[in-house]
């Protein structure tokens, strides 16, 4: 199957059976391309990328605990707080492109590591005070929203589109592994000795910033805003002109703050759901069983779902998420198990997908493209934390806490069929039209 769309998609072979068998063999052929040996400063940003997820989740995890139990906030307080610090990590995602734009990717990774040590720095003397302790979460928060989208975009600057999912799958589960790793790394010193800890994690982003000031400029390095440099660094990326035009079919930013959405039912509710009916250490297993398969099944899964077409990979996608939460509404440890594994692969495929079907349409730089993913994805979070606790809480009233996960599994299933319905919607009139002539 073809990595975009041969449904109305422009380009040579669109829509016919030569188009798909070519792509097909040049999918194929990508296997080759894909084992070519990483460069020294992508492994660098693999090997930061982990590191720095590691040192953040060593200590984020834990923060409305730090607030509310060690500095005395109050819970309503507390929630304000980590939603405006979640609001400026994902939305301020959109300012990676203009920030990149002026002053280069390499820059603006290394001034968002800047400000994330800044904010851990001040998290030593912060433990005393609730308002250095809130600045330094959102010095750091504003550090993560402008990281994550100009690394991606260094990681793939000058890559051939056929390289891209495998950069980026391992992208993903470097930083999937720092999640796994960094709570239980943490739990020791968390509430015991957290000025320890959050020294160490200073020092541990003062070392990666350090590393990524040794990295080279080159076309990565300089300004992407529409420059000479930029285009040219554009054209490096394996972005050919036609491959920004405007294409049919749902918006990869819309997918992303539904796939998102739908998820995160599952991130935020499994817990209230498992613990009782199972206990906290199968739950705590469930996700560190959670976290191994993501960081194995990515990169292994990286091509297969790059050859998908983007309808396929929909429903996919989100038919894997649809069996998850039914098998979870089952209930028992093997139902919570199994459909953990299910919503893995539902992650695996939408999240990956979304991300290179986003740079295949745009034009746009590519820390400018991860930048409106990241601001699709926090609308998707915050959606689904206002929907869910409404619908969890009225599904315990009634006594069916199974019934949030049957409801939930029902929005799975429906949202590629909206989609890709409002897709064909758009196409009808036009057939409608070419037919009367």
């Amino acid at each position: 199957m073809s990595p975009h769309r041969t449904d109305g998609a422009p380009g040579p072979g669109a829509g016919t059976g030569r188009g798909r068998t070519a792509r097909t063999r040049r999918w194929a052929a990508s296997g080759r391309t894909a084992r070519t040996p990483l460069t020294v400063p992508q492994r660098f940003l693999l090997a930061g990328s982990f590191l720095i997820t590691l040192g953040s989740f060593a200590v984020l995890p834990y923060m409305s605990v730090l607030l509310h139990q060690r500095l005395g906030l109050g819970l309503g307080t507390v929630g304000l707080v980590l939603a405006v610090a979640s609001l400026i990590q994902f939305a301020g995602g959109v300012v990676a492109g203009p920030v990149t734009g002026r002053i280069g990717l390499r820059r603006a990774m290394l001034l968002a590591l800047v400000l994330r040590t800044a904010g851990f720095a001040a998290f030593v003397p912060g433990l005393t005070s609730p308002v250095l302790a809130v600045g330094a979460l959102l010095l750091v928060s504003a550090g993560a929203a402008l990281y994550l989208p100009a690394n991606k975009a260094y990681l793939v600057e000058g890559a051939s589109e056929e390289r891209r999912p495998r950069l980026l799958s391992a992208s993903g589960s470097a930083f999937n592994a720092g999640m796994a790793l960094g709570p239980p790394a943490a739990a020791p010193l968390v509430m015991g000795s957290p000025g320890v800890l959050f020294s160490c994690v200073t020092v541990l982003f003062a070392l990666v910033a350090a590393g990524h000031a040794l990295l080279p400029g080159g076309a990565a390095g300089r300004p992407a805003d529409g420059t000479t440099d930029g285009s040219s660094a554009a054209i490096g990326a394996g972005r050919a002109p036609e491959s920004g035009a405007q294409r049919p079919g749902p918006s990869p930013f819309v997918v992303t703050v539904l796939s998102v959405y739908a998820f995160m039912f599952f991130q935020h509710y499994l817990a209230l759901y498992a613990v009782p009916r199972t206990s906290a250490a199968f739950y705590g297993a469930v996700l560190t069983g959670y976290a191994v398969l993501l960081v194995v099944g990515q990169p292994l899964l990286a091509e297969r779902v790059a050859a998908l077409s983007y309808p396929a990979a929909l429903r996919w996608g989100f038919g894997s998420m649809a069996l998850g939460m039914a098998a979870i509404g089952a209930g028992g440890h093997a139902g919570i198990a199994v459909g953990g594994a299910l919503l893995c692969l539902g992650e695996i495929v939408l999240f990956l997908k979304n991300d290179l079907e986003a740079l295949a349409r745009s034009s746009a730089a590519p820390a400018s493209v991860f930048g409106r993913q990241r601001l699709a994805a926090g609308i998707g979070a915050f959606a689904s934390g206002v929907v869910g606790g409404q619908l969890y809480g009225a599904a315990e009233s009634a006594g069916s806490a199974r019934g949030f996960w049957a409801v939930v599994g029902l929005q799975c299933l429906l949202l590629p069929v909206l989609l890709l319905r409002r897709r064909r919607a758009a196409r009808d009139p036009e057939g409608s039209r070419a037919g009367a002539g």
